[in-house]
């Protein structure tokens, strides 16, 4: 527990002296690492919040919770008030520095929790249809996804990444028509692509092994035995070049469910009869609509169109209820933007079928605009002139991409500037983290030829700039618990960021190797250890890697 947790603590014990009838659980008071040095290491509102309930002035009450506090038994130095209620805490110096030990002897466990033990989350994200390499959109969701179940992880979730293939639509089917009329060309036949089919070097490449393995064998061969084959042949070629550009990425899914396998189990059809059976469905204009509208839903949907064919949310319906069937307590689907409709009517069906919506969370991640030498590129995934994760990554490198994906939330738009992204300048929040990480390195390398004693004690540590880092440090469990409640990857970035600027600051104001004072350089090289443990920690919590030098 750190130390704000347990000056909240403190605070409820307190408060549970004074008025036992309090509601100590329903209370919404902060503690905070205040702006001003001045203003005490840790602050809280408190007072403020209790004014309604207890009928009296904030200040007042403020008095009576100090006065119920032992300052000796939680290392607090003294306590004032402020303004017109808020309670800051001086806390004992060497109380500050106790996390130094801690964190070194934790190593990479450090900021680990079971906070969610015996919880589960299935996390679903890209499912980009097989038909071309993931873009700037797919890669977003790929880079908040797995960000999130890593920190997911570190707050003691069970988690499962899962990658929903939708290989059984039109646009698979337009897919196997391209690949056909290409390896036609090949074969000197006249073909055209069909009017929404793909473009992309990678039909040619599809094209080129289907006439390395069977030569011209299917120029004249319109079988249905033959479309399957070149149909499995392409989605099969699609989806591998999608693994290992993901696996480049530093995602590793756990899961590809296929909606082709969702459909020939019967899934399907299963789902449509126990609708009917809970009387959730009626006839009209020859479809089978969902009642939706009785789920919260601002219109009913169509299941099955009037020429037999279902629509796109039936199957996803199904998957939605096997995963639900797997015992997850959660499940996260992270959509595009197009998709922020679809969000009340799957929720309906859930609860249509006798399952509580609450467990299905869905987080809509907004589009990606790319910035190079002050134009935008355009993206068409058909006409094959998509920028794609790899070209990106290519470019501006694997750590560069990830970061900047998730340092917004998702549900902002972002624009991608390449020349930031590749800039070797402090406006670079990734390069000034990891910059921050390699001069740690630096630092530590240089003292090893010092001859330190052990430290014990950190009773040189005092200086704000110490104190302002070692409060940081304290906070990581607390910030990686919050990021995975919220679902927020992106404060992940911003604690980053404020690692590194307090590292910067300390190390440009306090001398951390003096030959005069090996006492102080012992200690300050401790928290230089310290720090770089935590940094590495949270850069590995959104998959970016942590140089020794640069």
């Amino acid at each position: 527990m750190n130390i704000s947790s347990k000056i909240k603590n403190v605070i409820v014990c307190a408060l549970k002296e004074i008025n036992e009838d309090i509601d100590v659980n329903g209370l919404n008071f902060v503690i905070e690492i205040p702006k001003d040095n001045k203003n005490g290491d840790y602050a809280s509102n408190v007072a403020l919040q209790l004014t309604k309930i207890i009928k009296k002035k904030p200040r007042e009450i403020a008095e009576d919770i100090i006065s119920h506090i032992n300052l000796q038994d939680n290392n607090i130095e003294h306590i004032e008030i402020a303004g017109p209620g808020f309670i800051n805490f001086y806390i004992k110096k060497n109380s500050l520095a106790e996390i130094i030990s801690k964190i070194i002897s934790k190593g990479d466990e450090y900021g680990k929790s079971n906070h969610g033990a015996g919880l589960s989350y299935n996390v679903e994200f890209i499912s980009a249809n097989p038909t071309g390499r993931l873009h700037l959109g797919h890669a977003r969701q790929a880079a908040l996804g797995d960000s999130l179940c890593r920190i997911l992880e570190a707050s003691g979730y069970s988690v499962t990444r899962e990658y929903y293939v939708n290989d059984a639509g039109n646009q698979i089917h337009n897919l196997t028509l391209s690949v056909k009329a290409r390896y036609l060309q090949l074969c000197g036949k006249e073909a055209v692509l069909p009017e929404d089919g793909y473009h992309g070097e990678d039909i040619i490449e599809i094209a080129k092994k289907l006439y390395e393995e069977f030569a011209d064998k299917f120029v004249d061969d319109d079988t249905e035995d033959t479309y399957w084959l070149i149909r499995n042949k392409a989605v099969e070629f699609e989806l591998n070049q999608i693994k290992k550009d993901l696996l480049d990425f530093r995602v590793e899914m756990n899961t590809f469910s296929s909606e082709s396998e969702i459909r020939k189990r019967g899934m399907v059809e299963h789902t449509i009869e126990i609708l009917k059976f809970s009387g959730n469905v009626y006839t009209k204009d020859n479809a089978l609509w969902l009642k939706s509208t009785d789920y919260g839903d601002d219109k009913d949907r169509v299941l099955i169109k009037s020429d037999g064919t279902y629509t796109y949310l039936t199957p996803d319906i199904a998957y939605h209820i096997d995963k639900l069937s797997r015992g997850y307590n959660y499940l996260v689907d992270l959509l595009g933007a197009d998709h922020h409709g679809y969000i009340n009517r799957l929720k309906a069906s859930i609860m249509a079928l006798g399952h509580n919506s609450d467990k299905l969370e869905v987080d809509i991640v907004q589009m990606v605009r790319l910035i190079k030498d002050g134009e935008e590129f355009k993206m068409s995934k058909r006409s094959g002139n998509a920028i794609t994760l790899k070209e990106l990554c290519d470019e501006v490198g694997v750590d560069a991409v990830r970061y900047f994906f998730i340092s917004r939330s998702g549900s902002s738009h972002l624009d991608f500037d390449i020349g930031l992204a590749k800039s070797y300048s402090s406006d670079n929040p990734v390069y000034y983290a990891q910059y921050a990480h390699a001069r740690m390195c630096s630092i530590l390398e240089s003292a090893k030829k010092l001859e330190l004693q052990p430290v014990e004690v950190y009773d040189k540590i005092s200086t704000t700039n110490e104190t302002s880092l070692l409060k940081v440090l304290m906070e990581f469990e607390d910030v990686i618990i919050d990021c995975a409640q919220n679902r927020a990857p992106y404060k992940m970035a911003n604690y980053i960021q404020h690692i590194a600027q307090l590292f910067h600051s300390f190390y440009n104001e306090c001398r951390v190797i003096d030959e005069n004072n090996l006492e102080l350089t012992a200690q300050r090289l401790k928290l230089v250890q310290a720090t770089k443990i935590v940094l590495a920690n949270a850069l590995s919590l959104i998959g970016v890697s942590a140089p020794q030098s640069m």
